[in-house]
């Protein structure tokens, strides 16, 4: 009887130990601090699973233990050949070390604050440093900027790119690397995500780039002409070297043709004159009366001589 009791009371103790919170989780993803009155006691739990405490004067305060992600705020920064652009950054941080972080930031809340005053500051201090095309790019490549048709190589700009917009976030990254730790916080990873004009300065770089559109349109315009014309001007050379050419050879077909001709009707008048003329006296006939035409002849023309012989 006295063992039954004595179980029955333990049962008791552990389900009342339990329920005033004197065991607690920690799982895959946690880390936590233990608390007594407000103060750490004791190591970090960075192991999961199932610990105690002291209940009612003990707490246990629980950070996540996986990468977080810090978003900040586009902010309007002067690069140093004074152009007016926003920045828009991004980075990734986790506790690295909660009793640190808990003595410093308390949550994670503190910590996203604490954040954008240290990344936002190294952000803007280092943008100043370097000209806008740094930050734009990263390498020294040429970039093809108009291609005309039919004008040769395309126009090349270079860049002249000491450090780049890598160098310049992995600058920046070292340098919030060297104060977070002091917070308990790592820091992996530090990305420049947009950058943009001001708006004023926007618009201005809208209106040149439309213009240089058109500049480009009205030089391709230009050059279609020009090509249109010289394609013109070589089918008409061509069109009059053709009916020149076929004009020559026609003349020289009709030369010989004549001479040939005048070769028959010679041999013709050679062998027989009478002939050849009665002949020749025909063909003009011919060409002159016709079925309409009244024909008045009088009686010592050839013609009539002609038809008083053929009659």
């Amino acid at each position: 009887m006295k063992t039954a009791g004595g179980l029955i009371i333990a049962i008791i103790v552990v389900v009342l130990f339990v329920a005033s919170g004197g065991v607690f989780v920690v799982n895959e993803t946690q880390q936590a601090i233990i608390t007594q009155f407000g103060r750490p006691v004791g190591k970090p739990i960075k192991k999961a699973g199932l610990h105690f405490k002291i209940p009612l004067i003990q707490k246990a305060n629980f950070f996540d233990k996986r990468w977080l992600e810090w978003d900040g705020d586009a902010n309007q920064i002067t690069t140093k050949d004074k152009k007016y652009i926003w920045v828009d950054t991004y980075a990734r941080w986790r506790i690295s070390d909660p009793l640190k972080f808990f003595e410093t930031m308390v949550n994670e809340t503190g910590a996203q604050g604490r954040l954008d005053d240290i990344i936002d500051g190294e952000t803007r201090v280092n943008v100043a440093r370097f000209n806008l095309i740094e930050l734009v790019r990263t390498s020294n490549r040429k970039m093809n900027l108009t291609k005309s048709a039919g004008a040769g190589p395309a126009d090349q700009q270079d860049f002249h790119v000491n450090t780049g917009r890598e160098k310049i976030t992995r600058l920046i990254l070292n340098k919030i690397k060297k104060v977070t730790p002091s917070y308990g916080i790592e820091l992996v990873d530090f990305r420049i995500k947009r950058l943009n004009y001001e708006k004023s300065v926007r618009e201005k770089v809208y209106e040149r780039m439309i213009s240089e559109r058109k500049r480009i349109a009205e030089q391709y315009r230009s050059e279609g002409q020009g090509k249109k014309a010289e394609i013109i001007g070589k089918t008409q050379r061509e069109l009059e070297r053709i009916q020149s050419e076929a004009y020559r050879k026609s003349e020289e077909i009709k030369g010989k043709a004549d001479a040939q001709a005048t070769k028959i009707y010679a041999e013709t008048y050679s062998q027989n004159p009478g002939f050849y003329q009665f002949l020749k006296g025909l063909e003009a006939l011919k060409a002159t009366a016709s079925k309409k035409q009244t024909l008045i002849l009088s009686t010592d023309s050839e013609f009539y001589k002609l038809l008083k012989h053929y009659k």
